[in-house]
């Protein structure tokens, strides 16, 4: 009775191997193929183009007076110069403030983005993964290395790609806006520093 009942968990022990299913996926190119990521990346791209103008608009006018301040120092007197120099980086500093505020607020908007993209393709897998019977699915990408080798056979990027993509179109997804506050900016450049 005992070898039988030895024999009897072998042989469940063994269907259960059998039945594990695991494949993996390359993260990387999952977001670089993912058409909300796509999305994302050029709506984050256009709210950066137009913070930044807004930036440039802003920066306008301080530029202007730094030129004319250029232009006339040689005519003030010295406390008048140094009075107007001082005003000026006062301007200037809040300026950079501003700017450095936009880029903080652009980075966190960034993150937060990207966290949640990160969460939903971890819920599409995880659906994906129990409609097709998968045990597990790996992912790997080059800083993580979790997959050093695997079968090309195992490798379902390209068809979890087709489907995220398929379900992203079936969603049919709203319009999405970056608040403003959290709108992105590129490089812009600071005014000139008062000499």
């Amino acid at each position: 009775m005992k070898k039988l009942a030895v024999v009897f968990s072998l042989m469940m022990l063994m269907m259960s191997c059998n039945q594990v299913k695991i494949a993996y996926v390359d993260v990387e190119e999952i977001l670089k193929e993912y058409d909300g990521a796509k999305k994302a990346e050029e709506d984050m791209k256009a709210k950066s183009q137009e913070i930044s103008q807004q930036l440039d608009q802003m920066a306008l006018p301080l530029q202007q007076k730094i030129q004319e301040y250029q232009k006339n120092k040689d005519n003030l007197s010295a406390s008048a110069r140094q009075k107007k120099e001082s005003e000026l980086m006062q301007e200037q500093q809040m300026f950079q403030q501003q700017q450095q505020m936009a880029q903080q607020q652009v980075q966190a908007e960034g993150q937060r983005m990207f966290e949640e993209m990160n969460s939903d393709i971890e819920s599409f897998l995880e659906e994906y993964g129990k409609s097709k019977g998968y045990t597990y699915i790996l992912g790997s990408s080059m800083q993580t290395k979790s997959v050093l080798y695997g079968e090309a056979s195992l490798n379902i990027t390209d068809a979890v790609i087709d489907a995220l993509n398929e379900n992203y179109a079936d969603e049919s997804p709203e319009v999405s806006e970056v608040p403003e506050e959290a709108e992105a900016v590129e490089s812009t450049e600071a005014p000139a520093p008062v000499n």
